[in-house]
């Protein structure tokens, strides 16, 4: 008997780790990836079963100021060139 349970531990750490939270890096990826408009089903399918939306909602606005810093850098710098 010990041993069937032990079995059924086993196939459940499997089960425990899918139903983790993403990572902050899972997160910032798949932020990138819905930025680029590349984002796979699989880890679309993971961010809205396991994440929280708050946490993507806040890399989504890093992420959005992070670029719109990177742009006026760059014109900036383009029109001090001119």
């Amino acid at each position: 008997m010990k041993n069937a349970d032990h079995n059924n531990d086993s196939k459940d750490v499997p089960a425990r780790e899918s139903r983790r939270p993403p990572t902050l890096w899972q997160s910032w990826m798949s932020v990138m990836a819905a930025f680029f408009g590349v984002q796979s089903s699989e880890n679309r399918e993971r961010d809205f079963t396991r994440g929280r939306a708050s946490h993507f909602i806040l890399l989504g606005l890093v992420a959005t100021v992070l670029l719109v810093m990177l742009l006026v850098g760059l014109v900036k710098l383009a029109t001090s060139m001119a």
